[in-house]
């Protein structure tokens, strides 16, 4: 009995915290994130093979002419999968003592069979496609090297 009631303390004392505090800019320039904060993301859009999914999906972008006419650009199911790895946010100290966050491009992106069965322009965006200008299936890797640095002025 003394045995679990450890285990159960020791599981607790993380729970048991100091309640959150603001700091100062000094106190802040002083908190490290060591490495930063890296990701990775798999994102599936519009599974053929899922339970229930919907053999029909459009995603339509409006626009209007002088006239007030709307015409309607539908790509007809958008689908595919992406895979990005090594997606990282840090923050860096500039020369002239500032600071920048780094967003650094994802060093793989894998695209597999990601694209859009057609493309159409159309009065209606729910009308049948009648006409294609074309679709989309891209397969591949795409390697990227670079940051996106952000700062204020």
């Amino acid at each position: 009995m003394k045995g679990a009631f450890w285990v159960l303390a020791f599981c607790a004392a993380p729970l048991h915290a100091a309640p959150p505090q603001p700091l100062d800019d000094a106190q802040l320039a002083q908190v490290g994130g060591r490495d930063g904060i890296s990701f990775a993301a798999h994102v599936v859009i519009n599974d053929p093979a899922l339970v229930g999914a919907v053999s029909d999906s459009r995603l339509s972008l409006g626009f209007a002419d002088t006239n007030g006419q709307s015409r309607y650009l539908v790509l007809r199911n958008v689908r595919g999968v992406i895979d990005m790895s090594t997606i990282a946010i840090d923050v860096h100290a500039r020369a002239d003592g500032g600071d920048y966050v780094a967003l650094t491009l994802p060093g793989t992106v894998k695209f597999t069979h990601f694209g859009f069965e057609s493309m159409s322009v159309q009065n209606d965006p729910l009308a049948p496609v009648t006409r294609s200008m074309g679709g989309l299936d891209i397969d591949g890797t795409v390697n990227l090297t670079g940051q996106l640095r952000l700062w204020a002025h």
